[in-house]
């Protein structure tokens, strides 16, 4: 999404504080979910926020996980793709498209009924935390200009 060149602010030195809430926010998000689920989560809301960015880093994540690259490809299209994914990784991606692109349609009954019927009501309140902290990181992404490829957690 963003055609810049021009250096911007490095979000991490220039708001530690911020940084390091957010940090702890999308660590709390992942305490009691599986993994896989979560880089699910994050690459759906990243495709859907144009992060090339958080994109690479999840896809790499995955891929470092054990995940299958087929699925990985699949990701992007998982409602004609539903087999590939399980009832609960569907009732998620759902959500999180629900929730990224709140406002198309804000969240409809169906897609957070679904959810629940998924997750008891603590672990779906943390995957709703995961979507929130994704697209958290999105913003900051693609708003500072991150380079997909140069992950610097490392």
């Amino acid at each position: 999404m963003t055609n810049s060149t021009a250096p911007r602010v490095n979000f991490a030195a220039a708001a530690p504080k911020a940084f390091k809430a957010l940090i702890g926010f999308d660590t709390a998000a992942r305490e009691t979910l599986d993994p896989a689920l979560v880089e699910l989560i994050q690459i759906r809301s990243s495709q859907l926020n144009g992060c090339a960015y958080c994109l690479h880093m999840h896809v790499s994540d995955a891929r470092k996980a054990g995940e299958d690259d087929l699925r990985l490809h699949m990701v992007a299209v998982w409602r004609e793709a539903g087999h590939y994914f399980s009832p609960r990784e569907r009732a998620a991606l759902a959500l999180t498209e629900a929730v990224t692109l709140i406002s198309v349609g804000g969240v409809p009954d169906e897609v957070y009924a679904e959810a629940a019927a998924e997750f008891g009501e603590a672990e779906l309140a943390h995957v709703l935390a995961a979507v929130f902290s994704i697209n958290t990181w999105n913003r900051v992404a693609v708003s500072t200009a991150k380079v997909a490829g140069t992950d610097e957690r490392r």
